[in-house]
C-alpha cells in the first residue's frame, strides 16, 4: 500500500510516514488531561459560542432556551422567568342610571294618544323610510296639530330610546297658553298689554331667563314661534326657576302674522337691533310688545319691518358687538316697565 504526505502528492514509504506521525503534537493530550482531572470534555478548538446572537463560530445556530424555559446542552440552569404578579380583581361596574327625559314619548300608541288629547308636542322625529301603516296616520295628525315633523336616521332614534318603533316625540314640559288669554289678563288687571316676543331664540337657558325676568317686571306673557326656536323644554322650565308658574307662554305658527294681528289691536312693537335708536330715548308707555332676536342673527328682516320702533343698546366697549339675548331682553323690559309706572 503506498503512502502519501499530508497533501496527497508525494509518495512516502511506511518508515517515513511513521516518522511524520511521531513529530506531530499529541492531539488527544488535552482531552486526556481534562478527563483525568474531572473537568469534563473541553470545547473543540475553533468553536466559539456567541451568547448575544445565538450563533456559534462554526456557523451553527445554537438555541439557548427551548419553549419550556429549560436550558439546552450549553446551559444547564433554567431560564430566568419574569415576575408574575397576580392581577387585581376587576372592579364591579357601577350601575348607570339612564333615565329617559320626562317629556320623551316613545312608541306609536303613546304618541297617537298624546296628539288626540291635545297635549303640546315640541317636535316629532320619524325614522326615514318608516311611513307605513299607523306611521302615516300619526304624521298626518302631527301636521294638523302644527307639530314640526323631522325625518332622521334610525341610529339617532336608537341613541335617544331603545323601543321607539321608529317614532319619538318631545312633549312640552308645560302647557302653552293663547295670546288672547294674555290680552284678557291685561284687561282684568286694568293695565295696558305688555308682551315679550322672542324671534329665533334657540337656547333653552335664554328662554328660561327671559320668562323669569318677564314675570318679575309684570309682563302679561311671552310669545315664541313654533319653528326654528326653542319651546318649553324641561331645560327651559328649569332655567326659569319657577317663573313659568307666574306668567303665560304662547306659541304661534307664524310670528309675522301674529305681529300684524297685535298691531291691529293697538299694540306698538319695539324691535331690538344694533342700528336702532338708543333705548333710553324711546317712550314705551301704552300697549307695547318688545321683540328680541337671537344672539347670533338678531330679529329677522320680515319681523323687523313690522316693528313700529327699532331700539338698540349702546356698547361702551367697541369690541363687544351684542349682548346675550336674555340680558338684552332684561334691560329693555325694565326700561319699558319704568315708562309704564
Amino acid at each position: 500500500m503506498p503512502y502519501y504526505d499530508d497533501f496527497g502528492k508525494k509518495k512516502m514509504t511506511r518508515k517515513d510516514h511513521l516518522r511524520q506521525d511521531a513529530n506531530k503534537p499529541d492531539e488527544g493530550r488535552d482531552y486526556r488531561g481534562y478527563k483525568e482531572k474531572g473537568r469534563g470534555k473541553p470545547e473543540p478548538q475553533g468553536f466559539r459560542r456567541d451568547n448575544r446572537s445565538g450563533f456559534s463560530g462554526n456557523g451553527r445556530f445554537e438555541k439557548r432556551f427551548d419553549d419550556r424555559g429549560k436550558g439546552n446542552r450549553f446551559h444547564d440552569r433554567p431560564a430566568p422567568q419574569p415576575e408574575r404578579r397576580p392581577l387585581p380583581p376587576p372592579r364591579p361596574a357601577e350601575p348607570r342610571e339612564e333615565e329617559a327625559p320626562e317629556n320623551l314619548l316613545t312608541g306609536r300608541n303613546p304618541i297617537r294618544e298624546a296628539l288626540k288629547s291635545g297635549r303640546d308636542i315640541e317636535k316629532l322625529l320619524v325614522a326615514k323610510g318608516d311611513l307605513s301603516g299607523t306611521a302615516q296616520q300619526i304624521v298626518a295628525m302631527a301636521h294638523e296639530a302644527h307639530v314640526p315633523v323631522q325625518m332622521v336616521e334610525r341610529i339617532r332614534l336608537d341613541e335617544l330610546a331603545k323601543n321607539h318603533q321608529g317614532m319619538i316625540a318631545f312633549a312640552s314640559a308645560y302647557q302653552y297658553a293663547d295670546v288672547d288669554d294674555m290680552l284678557e289678563l291685561a284687561q282684568e288687571r286694568g293695565e295696558d298689554p305688555f308682551l315679550i316676543i322672542l324671534d329665533g331664540v334657540t337656547d333653552p337657558h335664554n328662554l328660561g331667563a327671559v320668562i323669569r325676568t318677564a314675570a318679575a317686571v309684570g309682563a302679561h306673557g311671552v310669545i315664541v314661534p313654533e319653528r326654528r326656536a326653542v319651546g318649553l323644554t324641561p331645560a327651559a322650565v328649569k332655567a326659569s326657576a319657577g317663573g313659568i308658574e307666574h306668567i303665560k307662554v304662547a306659541r304661534v305658527t307664524n310670528l309675522t302674522n301674529e305681529i300684524k294681528r297685535l298691531k291691529s289691536k293697538g299694540i306698538w312693537l319695539y324691535g331690538a337691533d344694533m342700528q336702532g335708536e338708543n333705548f333710553r330715548r324711546v317712550d314705551y308707555s301704552g300697549p307695547c310688545a318688545l321683540v328680541i332676536g337671537s344672539e347670533g342673527d338678531g330679529v329677522s328682516r320680515l319681523v323687523l319691518e313690522q316693528c313700529d320702533h327699532v331700539v338698540s343698546i349702546p356698547m361702551r366697549n367697541p369690541a363687544m358687538e351684542s349682548l346675550n339675548a336674555s340680558v338684552a331682553a332684561g334691560i329693555l323690559m325694565y326700561a319699558a316697565a319704568a315708562c309704564r309706572e
